[in-house]
């Protein structure tokens, strides 16, 4: 089958983290046989960063790293009606500009064989309800919600006929243990943490969780991410940690090789208005297999198993803690790593997702696609 994804960008993951997850299912739809495209406004803004910022070596680095990922750009004079004509499965990220949004429903509307689906991967549906309202969804054979928490919001406003929650996952043909860095205990440093300050959504937590922590107990450690403000980098640097501007998420899994211990801050949105989304970076981090400690969310859909996988910490003396037994305590890391390795393989690679996705379609998908599923359904 053939898959067009209208995403905010794929080629940038500079403050966009569902290119991470994206790229993973797309990858994943390739090795199966199917044909997978991504279709990028030329002017997005996380792709504009990431071009003044690294420049056109950007653009060459993600088709080296990602050879078989094809993304497209598109201006206003883009045939957009032209790509779906012989698509099969559209899935339009809700970060498209609300214009196209409408656009795509109507050429669904009028004709189109191929199975329409948003994709929400934000919090936008209660920080910015108005915006989302607006979106012209009645067109869209499905929405696709990152967490039960987001589906029961779209269900309870009316904004689509169908909502099914399909949560983000690691990518693990790139998120993996590395070992031979991994048994090199000596070179190793502390505490990396990998997040962007943004929208002054997490600026206390980031405050009680990670600096306050990495003072406490001395710890020596690594930031990356983008958007801190002077203040945070002069609070980066008082405790101790290093501060490495932004990182392309490929190299991630080595940046945790060369750290023993990583924290997971969630925004301040997820924590009080979506309860029980995670970010994508649980599942990349625990997928790498470092040890992880996790400032408060409420786990409402059972993904992990708080205790083995990671570690919750109430407050920043408990993260402080935490952090401590597990840099002394190598049973313990090996216990988390090990633990997490497991949930992700069991149930939250890109595969799994790709195989809801399939399930997904073969029960809400238009007769085109149902009809292409129906011998894979019968050889399985």
């Amino acid at each position: 089958m053939k898959f067009v994804f209208y995403t905010h960008s794929l080629v940038s993951d500079w403050n966009h983290g569902n290119a991470h997850f994206l790229r993973g299912v797309m990858r994943e739809l390739i090795d199966r046989g199917h044909t997978a495209i991504a279709l990028e406004p030329e002017d997005g803004w996380s792709r504009a960063n990431l071009l003044r910022e690294q420049g056109d070596v950007a653009i060459e680095r993600f088709e080296r790293v990602f050879p078989t990922l094809i993304s497209k750009t598109y201006g206003s004079d883009f045939p957009h009606e032209d790509i779906l004509a012989d698509a099969d499965v559209v899935i339009v990220h809700e970060w498209t500009n609300p214009a196209l949004v409408a656009r795509i429903g109507r050429a669904r509307r009028n004709g189109g064989l191929f199975t329409l689906i948003f994709h929400d991967t934000h919090h936008r549906a209660v920080t910015a309800e108005p915006q989302i309202a607006d979106l012209m969804l009645e067109d869209y054979d499905l929405i696709l919600a990152f967490g039960e928490t987001l589906r029961q919001r779209y269900l309870r406003t009316g904004w689509g006929r169908k909502v099914v929650t399909w949560h983000e996952a690691a990518d693990t043909a790139l998120f993996r243990p590395l070992p031979a860095e991994n048994q090199d205990e000596d070179h190793r440093s502390d505490l990396i943490w990998i997040g962007n300050w943004g929208d002054e959504e997490r600026t206390e937590e980031i405050g009680e969780f990670l600096i306050e922590p990495a003072v406490r107990i001395g710890l020596e450690g690594t930031v990356r991410g983008v958007r801190y403000p002077p203040e945070a980098l002069a609070a980066l640097r008082r405790a101790g940690l290093s501060y490495g501007g932004w990182i392309a998420n490929h190299e991630v899994p080595r940046a945790f090789a060369r750290h023993r211990v990583t924290v997971h801050i969630p925004r301040r949105p997820y924590v009080e208005t979506l309860p029980g989304i995670p970010t994508i970076r649980v599942f990349e981090a625990l997928a790498a297999g470092i040890p992880l400690v996790s400032a408060p969310w409420e786990d409402s859909e059972s993904l992990f198993r708080p205790g083995e996988d990671f570690l919750f910490a109430r407050d920043g003396e408990q993260m402080a803690a935490h952090l401590a037994a597990i840099l002394n305590d190598p049973e313990l890391a090996a216990s988390l790593r090990k633990a997490g390795l497991e949930t992700i393989h069991t149930r939250h690679s890109c595969a799994h997702r790709v195989d809801e996705l399939f399930e997904t379609l073969s029960r809400h998908g238009t007769l085109k696609v149902q009809v292409q599923l129906a011998p894979r359904e019968a050889a399985e």
